[in-house]
């Protein structure tokens, strides 16, 4: 099993640390710390933020049909 070395952001809004579960196993990954991790939990995170940039363009398509 590998390892990545990933760093999760700390912005005003995104100040609490992240928990992960896969598996079994859980996480708790901080915020504004480079971490190393399994390539499941990136794999985990990546697709968190690749599911939310699509749903936040659905929303915006959505939201100028309306006007």
């Amino acid at each position: 099993m590998a390892n990545k070395k990933i760093r999760l952001p700390l912005t005003r809004t995104d100040k609490e640390d992240v928990y992960v579960a896969v598996n079994g196993k859980s996480f708790l990954i901080k915020r504004g710390e480079t971490v190393e991790v399994p390539d499941y939990v990136a794999e985990v995170l990546q697709r968190k933020e690749e599911q939310l940039a699509s749903s936040m363009e659905y929303e915006a398509q959505a939201a100028s049909k309306i006007q």
